[in-house]
């Protein structure tokens, strides 16, 4: 029986046969000759259940495996975080406050104004709730005085959030800049928290009262440089978040489905958006970044609904631009987290590049379903289409499961293979496999091609299951790690079984050792 080659997870015909299946201590090769229909998929899920019963579980795996921790619909584990933005004026310790709120070093941090510039967010956890914390750049007015730039650019940043933590430098006191934000917070409606940082001892406290003449309410200090009254800081905040976002609520089921066309400037978005519509809806100029604000529209496209989201281009680097450009990414981040499949659109009359292939990363990290198209593909000389084709595969080798589709949004050329490639997609990404198929399935898998020995020992897989749908997400106990080239192996051989084309996966792998008799 052959083995898998430890660092491909490929099958070695070198290597010695190895043991057993999931869950079970008999050999894999005799488990492999049995006759697989002597047990139902029902019936082999429930043995391999009560197998589990002799191992170390956690309180979550019990949830998990009763179906507590299971969302079927999009609306129970997978329901997006609350989201609390730090904002503040730059200097004011902002990024020094998310990493003490973290409990590690994430986010950069100098002794001067500015460091920050992309809106990062990083996944926290306070008295057992957990939320999504986002560090953002400082605000201020420079000195030509563009307070209506910055008042917009303050609106969306806060926009983004259900709670905003707004820290003040406690030792400078409220600043003219600060009132201004001030008055841009009261107009959300956001819940707000005021945080008066640099409080470092009980000196600097008498200076924290005076912040109350921003109408904000109490002022906590806090010194986020030595963790000085953080924790009162975040049960307030906690206080202000809801449970669930708001404002990224989840995808409700039967609705048209949302599409959100993103790429790098200048690729067609806006032409393909008017292509599909009929109509010249999106404002499209040949200079790059037409588009600022997300555009929803709803079309029918073979008989069903549509909602189709034209977005801004998406640059190199966030922090490569500014004013309304800046915030134009934040807003197409948005769209993208928003929606259920997004389309990126290539450039076929260029190489790919690097943006390319960063829009491509930001859809698969949000977990949406995703369509690769090629646009401007009537430009494309005969001859040169075979070489291009050859290129593509090398470019996208990381995402050889994403469906292609080659187009012209100008002329309208195979803009009808789009809604095909998105439901194929669609569907995946809703997919769910059976527990006892998923575990039959691994059983065969580890039968035919089990993970290397490492140390003398193997690890064995004892029971998988599918955690959520949208996107698919599989989690596997077993009785030690899996690495990174044999949970690759896994996920191909998963989609080359079960399909999942157009949709990213993730397979997370939980240890557990027996129980102590």
């Amino acid at each position: 029986m052959s083995q898998t080659d430890p660092t491909t997870g490929l099958p070695d015909e070198t290597a010695p046969a190895a043991p057993a299946v999931p869950g079970t201590d008999a050999p894999a090769a005799t488990a492999a000759t049995e006759p697989t229909d002597e047990l139902t998929d029902a019936q082999r899920e429930e043995a391999l259940r009560v197998g589990l019963a002799e191992y170390e579980l956690e309180d979550e795996d019990l949830a998990l495996l009763s179906g507590d921790g299971v969302d079927e619909d999009g609306t129970g584990s997978s329901a997006p975080l609350p989201v609390l933005a730090v904002v503040g004026r730059p200097n004011v310790g902002k990024s020094t406050l998310v990493n003490r709120i973290l409990g590690r070093r994430e986010a950069v941090v100098e002794d001067k104004p500015g460091v920050t510039r992309d809106r990062v967010s990083y996944p926290a956890e306070w008295a057992g709730r957990r939320f999504t914390l986002v560090d953002t750049g400082g605000w201020e007015v420079d000195v030509a005085g563009i307070e209506a730039r910055v008042a917009e650019q303050a609106e969306v940043a806060i926009s983004l959030a259900d709670a905003v933590l707004f820290v003040v430098d406690a030792t400078v006191g409220p600043t003219a800049t600060d009132e201004r934000v001030v008055r841009l917070l009261r107009k959300s409606g956001k819940p707000v928290v005021l945080c008066a940082n640099k409080v470092d001892g009980p000196r600097v406290e008498a200076d924290a009262t005076e912040l109350w003449s921003l109408g904000l309410g109490e002022p906590h200090p806090v010194s986020a440089l030595h963790g000085r009254g953080t924790g009162d800081l975040l049960d307030a905040a906690m206080d202000a978040l809801p449970t669930v976002s708001k404002h990224g609520a989840a995808i409700p089921e039967g609705g048209p489905r949302r599409v959100a066309l993103v790429g790098r400037p200048n690729v067609g978005k806006s032409s393909l958006l008017n292509k599909v519509l009929g109509e010249e809806r999106v404002v499209v100029d040949s200079v790059a970044g037409t588009t600022r604000d997300p555009v929803d529209e709803i079309v029918e496209l073979k008989g069903r609904p549509w909602v189709f989201v034209d977005t801004a281009g998406i640059r190199r680097r966030v922090h490569q631009t500014s004013g309304a450009d800046f915030y134009a990414s934040l807003r197409t981040q948005a769209a993208i987290e928003k929606a259920e499949v997004a389309v990126v659109l290539v450039d076929a009359s260029v190489k790919i590049t690097e943006q390319d292939t960063r829009v491509i990363s930001q859809v698969i990290e949000a977990g949406r379903a995703l369509v690769v198209a090629y646009n401007k593909w009537d430009l494309m000389d005969e001859d040169r289409r075979p070489f291009l084709e050859r290129e593509i595969e090398q470019d996208l080798v990381q995402v050889q499961w994403a469906p292609r589709v080659n187009f012209s949004a100008k002329t309208g050329w195979h803009t009808d293979r789009l809604v095909p490639a998105l439901e194929r997609s669609l569907a995946s990404w809703d997919t769910r496999i059976p527990t006892g198929k998923l575990n039959a399935f691994l059983g065969e898998l580890v039968a035919a091609h089990p993970h290397p020995l490492r140390g003398g020992k193997q690890p064995r897989i004892l029971f998988a299951t599918q955690a959520s749908t949208r996107p698919p997400r599989f989690v596997v106990f077993a009785t030690g790690f899996l690495e990174a080239g044999y949970r690759r192996y896994i996920e191909r051989r998963l989609r080359e079984t079960f399909g999942f084309e157009g949709t990213p996966i993730s397979i997370s792998v939980r240890v557990r050792e027996k129980r102590k008799r």
